[in-house]
């Protein structure tokens, strides 16, 4: 696989007055799971749509493994969850992935074992529902099902449109699971998605868009900046003040907070200590750092949504 597993460069798509993808690029680095997150309308599903080929740019282009945009072989490659599918109602769980594995071998293609069709209907947890209907599953169930299709023959990339929407907690938890398990194996990982507390557990990069533009990407560390702590104290001197440099650096509120930056959260303990010794007194302590939701809100809360 190429150091790049895909690439958007000034891509760009327009459906009559309406710039839906304005001039978007970013990459996706092989083996890491990348987060393309935005609020609803902010024309995500459109750029993915773009990337596999399923529609084409106005404008700009990328490359996708090592290929154009919508090259037959590449696709090969690649497994897509969208965020809208349906099942044939009549047909089984199994036969779903038996019929996505046929196809797969069309013309040539990898053939995918009966053995891994049990593997991947196993990791999605449908392992005691492979002779059930499709059409008596749950959102969840369906979900899960899709995710068993993209993930069908260990694909170098696979590509999931919000693939949490329809689970509850416990199978976010799962799909999140599921994603480190397909990266482990090989899998470079876009996620499409707009529930920002799972992307943060799970991504190591992310592009934020919101109108159909990039307004951040990057690794999320990066992204958020350092881990703040917040102590609020009282009756410390300048000279108590001082000596809490000795923990990294401290910046004074007029309001009585006092502001660590660069503090492992290990060592609050020690300075809350560190305070007492010097005769203050500790009121608050607030330790962390700003959220992937509040980061995607500086940038996009506010805006006027799409219709």
């Amino acid at each position: 696989m190429p150091d790049v597993a895909l690439s958007a460069r000034k891509l760009t798509k327009i459906i009559g007055d309406r710039t839906i993808v304005d001039d978007v690029s970013f990459d996706v680095n092989a083996g890491e799971v990348f987060g393309f997150l935005g609020p609803n309308g902010a024309g995500k599903t459109t750029a993915v749509k773009l990337l596999l080929g399923l529609d084409r740019p106005t404008g700009g282009g990328g490359s996708v493994l090592g290929a154009p945009l919508g090259d037959r072989a590449a696709r090969r490659g690649i497994g897509y969850l969208p965020e809208l599918f349906r099942y044939q109602p009549w047909l089984k769980a199994r036969e779903v992935l038996e019929l996505h594995a046929g196809l797969r071998a069309v013309d040539g293609g990898e053939r995918v074992s009966a053995t891994a069709i049990t593997a991947a209907l196993q990791d999605v947890g449908l392992a005691d529902r492979v002779g059930d209907a499709v059409g008596g599953f749950s959102k969840g169930m369906q979900q899960r099902l899709g995710l068993a299709v993209a993930l069908l023959g260990t694909p170098r990339l696979v590509v999931l449109d919000e693939p949490t929407s329809a689970l509850d907690p416990v199978g976010r938890a799962d799909v999140r699971s599921i994603v480190r398990r397909a990266r482990d194996a090989g899998s470079t990982i876009l996620l499409n998605s707009h529930l920002l507390t799972e992307v943060e557990r799970v991504c190591d990069r992310v592009a934020i868009v919101d109108h159909g533009r990039v307004l951040a990407s990057g690794r999320i560390d990066d992204l958020l900046g350092e881990a703040t702590v917040r102590v609020r104290a009282t009756d410390l001197s300048a000279d108590g003040v001082g000596s809490l440099r000795q923990f990294g650096t401290v910046a004074v509120g007029d309001d009585g907070w006092l502001t660590f930056t660069g503090l492992d959260p290990e060592r609050v303990p020690d300075v809350v200590a560190a305070i007492v010794a010097a005769g203050g007194r500790v009121h608050a302590v607030d330790a962390g750092r700003a959220t992937l939701e509040d980061l995607f809100m500086r940038l996009v809360g506010g805006g006027e949504r799409p219709a």
